[in-house]
């Protein structure tokens, strides 16, 4: 009786040797652990305020540059920036960056607003009747509109303006007969590289 009692003393003070090592060890592991969750909070709140300040900078007209990794709503601000203020090129370049966000209606968005910038130009050169100069940024502005609605159907200002757009080829009917929306452009005026596709495919 001894001998057992001796024996399950022996395994009671190992196992409690055993689980004191090993408790030792889980409590660093979640010490780690919780180092880490609270290094990647104070990142992401970090990059959160960034974006919050660089958006109210957009917001507010100063020109705050926006790396094309940045947030989606810092993209949708400096796009909203540009196209603001008729720097197509540069807009242009932010929407293909958001493009690569997942949200459908940040996109429409972008979109949307490089669109009107679109838009916006051509009403300058058909207020100067420069119809030939106002041909491509109607086609491309109705190109856009459409890829808004793409993502996102339901987008009623991306259909109205669509909508004004398609009327003004119909007021100028030279506009279609010259291209439609498969334009080429002179590189000095607007960029060459949007692909087209020939007429009658899908």
């Amino acid at each position: 009786m001894t001998f057992f009692m001796t024996r399950a003393a022996a395994l009671h003070a190992r196992a409690t040797a055993l689980w004191r090592e090993a408790r030792s060890s889980l409590l660093v592991v979640l010490c780690l652990a919780l180092v880490v969750a609270t290094a990647m909070s104070f990142v992401d709140w970090r990059g959160a305020i960034d974006a919050n300040d660089a958006i109210e900078a957009l917001e507010q007209g100063r020109d705050i540059g926006v790396d094309a990794s940045a947030r989606p709503e810092t993209l949708l601000a400096r796009i909203a920036f540009l196209a603001k203020r008729g720097e197509i090129d540069r807009a242009r370049a932010m929407v293909e960056a958001l493009n690569r966000d997942e949200s459908f209606d940040l996109r429409a968005r972008g979109h949307y607003l490089l669109a009107n910038a679109l838009l916006r130009k051509a009403f300058d050169h058909i207020q100067r009747s420069e119809l030939d100069a106002a041909n491509p940024f109607v086609n491309l502005a109705k190109r856009e509109y459409r890829r808004a609605l793409q993502l996102a159907p339901q987008y009623w200002d991306a259909k109205f303006n669509l909508d004004v757009a398609a009327r003004l080829v119909r007021d100028f009917p030279d506009f279609e007969r010259k291209g439609g929306d498969e334009l080429s452009v002179d590189p000095k005026k607007l960029w060459t590289d949007i692909p087209g596709k020939p007429k009658g495919l899908p």
